[in-house]
């Protein structure tokens, strides 16, 4: 069975910034311990997300719907989920579902901070 892990921790460039680390298989089998924590981060009042996907191997369908799930709550809490280091294979597939046009994807979590700080 494939599985599927995800790490937070507070960016090391901006407290106000949560990483979240997603490796490994994310469907319907796995979408679970995504959609818990985003749903934990929520709780705890931290929208500003930067999801890291260097080590995602595969996204599903299922997957790309727990984006969707949270996204209208973060943003109307004025946070945002910005992606990182999308492999070639990861970010077609979110190219090709439209998603490159709902979710800012940029290089590194750098890049992410500088976008959560502008307009600031």
């Amino acid at each position: 069975m494939k599985k599927i892990g995800v790490n937070v921790q507070k960016s090391s460039i901006s407290p106000e910034c949560t990483v979240v680390d997603v490796e490994g298989f994310l469907d319907a089998y796995t979408v679970a311990e995504l959609e818990e924590t985003f749903n934990r981060l929520i709780k705890e009042q931290k929208f500003k997300l930067i999801v890291n996907l260097a080590k995602l191997d595969y996204i599903s369908s299922a997957g790309l719907g727990t984006f969707m799930g949270v996204i209208d709550e973060i943003r109307d809490n004025n946070g945002d989920i910005i992606l990182i280091n999308l492999s070639p294979k990861i970010y077609k597939v979110f190219d090709l579902l439209g998603f490159s046009e709902l979710f800012e994807i940029v290089d590194n979590e750098a890049a992410a901070v500088a976008k959560f700080t502008e307009g600031q």
